[in-house]
């Protein structure tokens, strides 16, 4: 997995244009509840953060890309719960995760709303926050609204921190 991402981050490196895309689909898949599981792809979108800053491609496009893929993942997740349920707790992945449906159901039960701001930032719950809320039909504008706000903060955190990484670096680089 590794490899791959590495791979994908060389391609943003030589192929700029193309790096909004690219963290569309990262972001899209991290905050989708079955990839999530099996793909964690924060790291690649550090990475693609710390190339922001030091290659000069433009944080407007990659960020708002990184923002509408991770509302879409959530959005897909909310709508996947609505639908399916109870039955959503036996599909692949999750099955073989049995506690990380019941601490998405617990913490959206807790905190509301809130919760799909908060679990975002949080691996497991990101995964399961939004097919809760889903489950337990949120009304679907509140949930949007908190999902729409919450994507644009921690895509901006995401890549962000990865841009602060590579100035730290360069930074010590320089100092050595």
């Amino acid at each position: 997995m590794e490899e791959a991402f590495r791979g994908l981050i060389d391609f943003v490196r030589e192929h700029q244009a193309w790096a909004a895309p690219v963290v569309l689909v990262l972001a899209f898949g991290e905050s989708l509840a079955f990839i999530s599981l099996v793909v964690p792809a924060w790291g690649a979108l550090v990475a693609i953060g710390a190339l922001v800053g030091a290659s000069g491609i433009s944080f407007w496009p990659v960020w708002l890309g990184a923002a509408l893929g991770a509302s879409l993942g959530d959005w897909l997740s909310y709508w996947f719960g609505y639908r399916y349920k109870d039955s959503v707790a036996q599909m692949w992945p999750l099955s073989k995760f049995p506690g990380l449906l019941l601490r998405g159901e617990d913490f959206v039960q807790k905190w509301g709303v809130p919760s799909i701001f908060i679990g975002r930032f949080f691996g497991p719950l990101r995964a399961s926050v939004p097919l809760a809320a889903g489950i337990f039909e949120m009304p679907y504008w509140h949930f949007q609204i908190a999902n729409v706000l919450s994507a644009l903060v921690w895509s901006a955190v995401l890549l962000l921190f990865g841009d602060a990484l590579s100035i730290g670096a360069n930074w010590l680089v320089r100092s050595i």
